[in-house]
C-alpha cells in the first residue's frame, strides 16, 4: 500500500477472524485492515461496522480482485479452507491460515503446491507457538535444562459443548481436529520428531443427545504416539467439561521436567468463612492465548516485509491433519495405527 503497510483481509467473520481483524486493526503496526468477507451479508455488514471498515465482500472472487488487498487470513470452517487458500494463491496474496489446515492430508497437498508454485507465503494458526511460555520452554528445551527431551503429555479440555455440525465425524473430523491439532502440533515442535504409530481411544460421555445418530462421535479422548526419533507423545483432549478451559503441557526429560500452563485466570486467591478458598478458573481460549495471536500476526507481517519464511509452515499443518485422521481411523478400527 501506499502509505507501506501491508493491505489484510479477514475471510470469515465469526469469534477467531474478528480475533485476527481487531489484532491487525489495532495492534499489528505495519498493517492495516482494509476488508472483511462472509458470505452471510448481515454478518459481513456487522463485522464491517464494528472494525470502524468501508468495505466488505460477500463473495472471494471480488475481494481477491482488490488491489488494497495483499494478505488473506482464512478463518472460516475448516471444508471451505482448501478452495479459499488455491484461489488466493493463484491470486498472488499471501495466506494466513487457520487451523485445522484442511480436511484431510490430500487437500493440505494441494494448497502447499498452490502456494509454492505462486512464490505464496503460507502461515497455519498455531498460535501457542508464539505465547511466552511456551517460547520459553522451548528455550529451556535449547539449552539442555532438562537434558534430552523424553516425552511430551499435552491436554486441551473445552467449556462449551460441542454444535451440531461437529456430531459428525464426516465433517468436522472430531475433536482430533478441532480442538487437539494445537496439542499434535505441540508434540512434534518440542520432540523435533514426526508421529509413526499411535493408538487413540475416544468415548462420548456429555452429548447425549448424539448418540443415536452419530455414534462414531467422541467429545473424551486419548491418544499416544511414538515419534521418529524415539520420544513418546500423548494427548488428553475433551469438550463440555463446563469447569473452564484447560490448555497444560508436561516435557519430561532425561534430567528434569517443565510444566506448562495452569487452571487458573488470574494469581488471587480468596479466603472467606462463606466459600473458603477461591481463585479465578480460566474460562476461555480468547483469554489464554490473547497475546500469542498478536505475536503470530506480527510475526506473519515480519516474514512478508523482510522475505522470511514462516515459523509455522504449511507441512506442520498437513502433519496435524495427519495424526487426526490416523487418530480417528484407530478409534474406529480399535488398534495400532502406523503412519508412514
Amino acid at each position: 500500500m501506499e502509505n507501506g503497510k501491508i493491505g489484510v483481509a479477514i475471510i470469515g467473520s465469526g469469534r477467531a477472524g474478528m480475533i485476527h481483524a481487531k489484532n491487525y486493526k489495532n495492534r499489528v503496526e505495519d498493517a492495516e485492515l482494509v476488508a472483511v468477507m462472509d458470505p452471510d451479508e448481515k454478518t459481513a455488514k456487522q463485522a464491517s461496522q464494528k472494525l470502524e471498515l468501508n468495505n466488505y465482500y460477500l463473495e472471494l472472487e471480488n475481494l481477491l480482485n482488490d488491489e488494497k488487498v495483499e494478505v488473506v487470513v482464512v478463518a472460516t470452517p475448516t471444508a471451505y479452507h482448501r478452495d479459499i487458500v488455491v484461489n488466493a494463491a493463484q491470486a498472488g496474496k499471501d495466506i494466513f491460515c487457520e487451523k485445522p489446515m484442511a480436511m484431510n492430508v490430500a487437500e493440505c497437498d494441494e494448497m502447499i503446491s498452490a502456494v509454492n508454485e505462486n512464490g505464496i507465503k503460507l502461515q497455519i494458526g498455531f498460535m501457542r507457538r508464539f505465547a511466552e511460555s511456551f517460547r520459553s520452554a522451548r528455550e529451556a528445551i535449547a539449552e539442555g535444562k532438562i537434558g534430552e527431551v523424553v516425552m511430551v503429555k499435552s491436554n486441551t479440555r473445552g467449556p462449551s459443548t460441542p454444535k451440531r455440525w461437529m456430531y459428525d465425524i464426516e465433517k468436522s473430523n472430531g475433536p482430533l481436529a478441532e480442538v487437539n491439532s494445537h496439542d499434535i502440533d505441540t508434540i512434534r515442535w518440542y520432540t523435533g520428531g514426526e508421529f509413526e504409530t499411535i493408538y487413540a481411544i475416544g468415548g462420548n460421555y456429555r452429548c447425549p443427545e448424539a448418540r443415536e445418530e452419530f455414534p462414531d462421535f467422541y467429545d473424551n479422548v486419548l491418544l499416544t504416539g511414538t515419534l521418529s526419533n524415539g520420544k513418546q507423545g500423548s494427548i488428553d483432549g475433551a469438550q463440555g467439561v463446563e469447569y473452564g478451559y484447560d490448555a497444560r503441557v508436561e516435557i519430561l526429560g532425561t534430567r528434569g521436567c517443565i510444566f506448562i500452563g495452569q487452571v487458573h485466570e488470574k494469581s488471587i486467591t480468596v479466603c472467606s468463612t462463606e466459600e473458603g478458598m477461591t481463585r479465578p478458573i480460566m474460562t476461555s481460549w480468547t483469554k489464554l492465548f490473547q497475546e500469542a495471536y498478536v505475536y503470530e500476526a506480527r510475526h506473519f507481517i515480519d516474514c512478508i516485509k523482510k522475505d522470511k519464511k514462516p515459523e509455522v509452515t504449511g507441512t506442520d499443518g498437513k502433519m496435524a491433519v495427519k495424526v487426526g485422521e490416523a487418530g480417528n481411523k484407530s478409534i474406529v478400527e480399535n488398534r495400532i495405527g502406523k503412519l508412514s
